[in-house]
């Protein structure tokens, strides 16, 4: 096996679709970098003010240690019509500006941006402060490792990224009336 130690590319990912495990695939990728003694920094746009599982379990492994931190910066879920929306847009806005200055900062190997694609679906920032992020990330810290999620990535966030992967919902325990799980969607 080839030595890339000093050929680090930091990569583009998008991980988005209708399907379970963006987010998942995500925190997958977080736990081999750690491995690999990489640090690693996880902006939650959206989730804000609940305790998810992978909040406890960073805590229960990785507490007080730097190599990793998962920060929520969202307000919790947000629709389009939403009286609130100027709150979510300024919390938006925030992680936007927390992410290009961890970017720029040297200190992580890779930045997970979690439910951006989202905060773009929802008007919460729009297409041209993800692409300025990406051109930030590509121009100014080629070793990071950028991860983005969320279902309806824009077309031109694909086009942007070195590896993106779809998750296609083909069923979902959701449409028999089962209610969301504990260890499965939080």
């Amino acid at each position: 096996m080839e030595n890339t130690e000093n050929t680090t590319q930091g990569l583009i990912i998008v991980h988005t679709g209708d399907g379970k495990g963006k987010t998942t695939a995500a925190l997958g990728l977080a736990l081999r970098a750690l491995g690999n003694d990489m640090r690693v920094l996880i902006l939650q746009f959206i989730k804000g003010g609940q305790t998810y599982g992978e909040l406890r379990a960073i805590e229960n492994f990785f507490g007080g240690q730097n190599k990793i931190a998962i920060k929520q910066c969202g307000l919790g879920f947000t629709k389009r019509g939403d009286k609130e929306k100027s709150e979510h847009q300024k919390a938006a806005q925030e992680t936007i500006a927390k992410a290009k200055t961890a970017i720029l900062s040297g200190e992580w190997d890779m930045i997970i941006l979690d439910e951006i694609n989202y905060a773009v679906k929802f008007g919460l920032i729009d297409e041209k402060e993800i692409l300025s992020l990406i051109k930030t990330k590509r121009r100014q810290a080629p070793k990071v490792h950028l991860v983005l999620t969320g279902r309806d990535a824009l077309p031109s966030v694909i086009e942007n990224a070195d590896l993106a992967t779809e998750m296609k919902l083909i069923k979902h325990p959701f449409n028999t009336g089962i209610k969301a799980q504990r260890g499965i969607e939080y």
